[in-house]
């Protein structure tokens, strides 16, 4: 039963989306049979197309900015050198040397 009732419900939306699709087929047709029927009354009674009237417009911009002349100034080749003092290691006492290998007393 359950089934049988969203069965026709779905049976009733697709209906409504074929009817609005029918009638937006419908006034689309209507537009373009009205747009046919007003260029004929307009070409019947000698009104001028828009697009006939041409217009002309010529604008020429010939703009030139200022030279800018960049001189670089030949670069010198410099060397650097950097010393770098290391510290020797301290030696070691022959009692740290003893620790050092685990014989510490």
């Amino acid at each position: 039963m359950f089934s049988i009732t969203i069965n026709r419900l779905k049976m009733k939306d697709l209906l409504k989306n074929v009817k609005a699709q029918i009638t937006a087929g419908v006034g689309i047709v209507l537009a373009t049979l009205g747009t046919v029927f007003s260029d004929k009354v307009e070409e019947f009674f000698g009104v001028e197309d828009d697009t006939a009237v041409t217009v002309e417009q010529k604008q020429e911009v010939n703009v030139e900015g200022p030279t800018i002349n960049v001189i670089i100034p030949e670069q010198k080749k410099d060397t650097v050198v950097k010393k770098v003092y290391i510290k020797p290691k301290p030696k070691l006492s022959e009692t740290e040397k003893r620790k050092k290998n685990g014989l510490d007393w």
